[in-house]
């Protein structure tokens, strides 16, 4: 049933602006196809297609290999360092791969700081080279399998914590080695959330551009890039995205196909807690180092260097930085206040409608988080352009370029993130609240106003916090909608970067870094707390 008034109008409206970007990409397939698109695909269509392959197998291999195996050492024993490493594992996350690629470039290069120790150390000559140049497809893979693990680690961990004592017990009394009953009890019960785990590391993989057009690796997005800024062919940039997309829209399908399959101990199981076994020391030591070693490699690494070239610039809070800071919060605050906005207004249509045709809706509208910043930006170029050509040709106006672009692609692409903490955070309250506000004869507007907001400020607020912090790292969104001379904390690093100016990029990357902490809070939260991912 679906109850057309006020607030479902807002949902429908917000549906079709979703809608409207990847409409245009997918109707590029029915417009025909040029010379680019056939030179493409006989030339470096399968090229494209091999480098995105084996980048994402070995993503996968670095991902599941640290995530599942640091999750299980921190559920399991106790050990030096135990307490740190179970929210230190999620680091990483704060450091986008282009922030990585950027750090490995200027450590693994021929006069980098790794190979300048090296020589420094043992007195080599300066054409002496230890480290080898991580700018390819191995180092492609490295970056990613080190900001990406843990999205694997999380799901695995909760999926850890939430496996009854009683199993372990019992696979013990028949007499199976810990070891075994890792391979025959547990990893099996977990095989879901590792499996949502990996579409989720996927997706990220297919859709970056900064990493992989730093490293100069041909792949989809900088083949979407490249055909539609160097060839200036919109339409073939679209069909690309459009083969992308559907890539895209199939790990979205199995991440949620595995997430439905997680099934956790029911209550009667938590009278048995998972006992901790103690290790020794010499194997909690091999464990420590076992844990430290993607942290190190993912946030500490990075950290250090990026501080390191921040002091040996003798840097300076100037004009540039400063607009750059302005700039990114300004329109991160503005889409964060937007998003929450429309998250709050369409769940509580559902609720108040009580309809099951909305609430898909409202579904369909966080599958946004899948979609590539580039390709989004393509759909709504796309569709701008049209508006502009139909409907403000005649007032002399356009809206191409403009700002109001930009803020739409981060809506889309963080709407997940408010839409699911206020969700969330409409089930903690009964409806019997509300239904008791309608027999006092309370408006809508005002159960939306006097009850609900205030009980949902905490999670509005951390919604808030969590949408900025991912906004802040969107590179390739930013740089193809941005307004002219509109730089953001992402882009400057990008321009330094891609000059080989790595001491000027060091500000804003280490901001970005910082900025990037603010999911670190809610996530550890999530594991300490929650029995359900």
């Amino acid at each position: 049933m679906f109850n057309l008034n006020s607030w479902s109008i807002v949902l429908i409206a917000t549906f079709i602006i979703f809608l409207v970007p990847i409409g245009f990409i997918f109707s590029s397939l029915f417009s025909g196809f040029s010379e680019n698109f056939y030179h493409i695909y006989e030339y470096v269509l399968i090229e494209y297609s091999i480098n995105s392959f084996i980048l994402l197998l070995g993503t996968i291999s670095i991902a599941v290999f640290f995530g599942v195996g640091t999750a299980y050492l921190v559920s399991n024993y106790k050990f030096f360092g135990k307490d740190f490493f179970e929210w230190g594992l999620l680091l990483p996350l704060a450091v986008p791969p282009y922030i990585l690629a950027y750090v490995f470039t200027g450590i693994f290069d021929s006069y980098g700081s790794a190979n300048n120790i090296i020589r420094d150390v043992f007195g080599l000559p300066n054409e002496y080279i230890f480290f080898p140049n991580l700018r390819n497809l191995t180092g492609a893979i490295i970056v990613f399998g080190f900001t990406l693990y843990p999205y694997v680690y999380l799901v695995s961990r909760v999926a850890f914590k939430n496996i009854s004592g009683s199993l372990n017990d019992a696979a013990r009394v028949l007499g199976q080695t810990r070891l075994n009953a890792f391979f025959k009890v547990q990893l099996p019960l977990i095989r879901p959330a590792i499996f949502a785990g990996i579409a989720l590391v996927a997706m990220e993989t297919l859709s970056d551009f900064g990493a992989v057009e730093h490293f100069a690796i041909p792949t989809f997005t900088t083949g979407i890039f490249r055909t539609w800024y160097g060839l200036y062919d919109l339409d073939t940039a679209m069909q690309l995205a459009s083969i992308l997309l559907l890539l895209i829209f199939i790990f979205i399908y199995f991440e949620r196909a595995s997430r439905s399959k997680i099934r956790y101990s029911n209550k009667s199981d938590a009278m048995s807690p998972k006992k901790e076994h103690i290790l020794d020391f010499s194997k909690g030591i091999v464990c420590s180092i076992f844990c430290l070693v993607p942290v190190m490699i993912g946030f500490l690494l990075p950290v250090a260097e990026l501080v390191n070239w921040l002091f040996q610039q003798n840097f300076e809070i100037d004009s540039k930085y400063l607009v750059s800071v302005s700039n990114t919060l300004m329109v991160s605050f503005a889409a964060a206040f937007i998003g929450c906005l429309l998250a709050l207004i369409t769940n509580f249509s559902a609720r108040i409608n009580k309809s099951k045709t909305q609430s898909n809706i409202n579904v369909f509208l966080s599958l946004g988080y899948g979609i590539p910043g580039l390709i989004l930006a393509v759909g709504i170029t796309k569709f701008f352009t049209t508006v502009d050509d139909v409907l403000l040709v005649d007032f002399e106006l356009f809206i191409t370029g403009s700002i109001f672009g930009l803020i739409m692609a981060y809506i889309i692409k963080s709407y997940a993130l408010p839409n699911n903490l206020i969700s969330s955070g409409y089930n903690k309250f009964s409806v019997a609240m509300d239904e008791s506000a309608e027999i006092l004869g309370a408006p809508k507007r005002k159960i939306l106003q006097k009850i609900h907001a205030p009980l949902l400020r905490p999670s509005i607020f951390a919604a808030s916090l969590l949408v900025v912090s991912e906004i802040v790292k969107e590179l390739p969104a930013t740089l193809v909608l941005r307004p002219f001379n509109f730089d953001t904390l992402a882009v400057s690093a990008y321009i330094f970067a891609s000059e080989e100016r790595m001491f000027e990029a060091a500000p804003s990357a280490l901001s970005i870094v910082l900025i990037g902490l603010i999911p670190i809070f809610f996530l550890n939260k999530l594991i300490r707390e929650s029995k359900e991912l």
